[in-house]
């Protein structure tokens, strides 16, 4: 994990007009709480103070520069990395008790070019991987998890190359296939870090559009790390915005603001407004761009 120098604040965050969502308001008990909770890794704090609560059919980006733990926000909710204070629970329960109710996408490279497994396959991982790719034996549960697999590739509109070998399909194709992996088992929580990474700009856009859609009109709640907020502000309930060890929840225009930004970096940020409706943070003094909106600032390629 790379260190994130103290003075390190926001270059640019852009939101442009993206097609509208049904979004119906979630109801019920959470699904995943955060109280007071703080995560340490190799003896650094990475933030600390951090609630959150989540319900079905909410949609959460986890937000913030390289460094800061957002990576490691997704780890204590899957119970891989202990909280190292507070109160985590998933499903009413603690973190990794409730693992096959959860769809886990992480970070990931493209696949590589000559690898021949059908997109459909990398699907069919998600039911059977943990099986080693062994069928059940009874032909009913085969003939029901070949119709899962096809509803949830034609869910994330993947049918016209989920038979092409993996290695042949575009980034953007690829990401498809592999969010209808996470959510061919119907999980209640979705947790997705960076699936808009190393797209363009057309892929960013429709992905996120995808993913709006089926949190809000197939209940499931998802937590999605992103650097860049562009492609997502308009699908988004709420963001948790992490810096200098310390986060701030709320919705999108409560803590993408001069002011509540300013308190978390503690150096002066100035949040603008274009003509066009675009928003743009700068912070001061400029940083590298490394939340940024990709065609202006420079775009990062590690992780967390």
């Amino acid at each position: 994990m790379n260190s994130t120098p103290r003075t390190q604040t926001p270059a640019i965050v852009a939101a442009g007009a993206a097609e509208p969502v049904d979004t119906t308001a979630p109801s019920g008990s959470p699904v995943l709480c955060l109280c007071a909770a703080a995560a340490r890794v190799g003896g650094r704090t990475l933030w600390s103070g951090v609630d959150l609560e989540v319900r079905s059919g909410e949609f959460v980006a986890v937000l913030g520069p390289n460094g800061v733990g957002k990576s490691t926000l997704v780890k204590v909710l899957l119970g891989t990395v202990p909280a190292a204070a507070g109160d985590v629970r998933v499903l009413g329960r603690r973190p990794g008790e409730a693992g096959h109710r959860i769809g886990y996408l992480p970070q990931r490279r493209s696949f590589d070019a000559d690898l021949r497994i059908r997109g459909a396959d990398i699907v069919r991982m998600g039911l059977d991987g943990d099986r080693w790719g062994v069928p059940l034996p009874w032909s009913r549960s085969r003939r029901v998890e070949r119709q899962r697999i096809t509803e949830v590739i034609e869910l994330v509109g993947a049918s016209a190359y989920a038979q092409r070998p993996i290695g042949q399909c575009s980034g953007g194709e690829q990401q498809r296939l592999l969010i209808a992996q996470a959510l061919v088992r119907r999980p209640e929580v979705l947790l997705l870090d960076e699936p808009l990474d190393s797209l363009d700009l057309p892929n960013q856009s429709a992905v996120a559009a995808l993913i709006g859609r089926i949190c809000h009109r197939e209940g499931v709640a998802v937590v999605l790390v992103a650097h860049d907020v562009n492609p997502i502000l308009h699908h988004l309930d709420r963001v948790v915005y992490i810096a200098e060890g310390g986060a701030v929840c709320g919705p999108p225009s409560e803590v993408i603001n001069s002011g509540t930004l300013t308190r978390l970096y503690r150096t002066p940020v100035e949040v603008l407004s274009t003509k066009d409706g675009r928003l743009v943070v700068v912070g001061r003094p400029e940083a590298p761009a490394l939340h940024t909106d990709r065609p202006v600032g420079r775009q990062r390629s590690g992780g967390d």
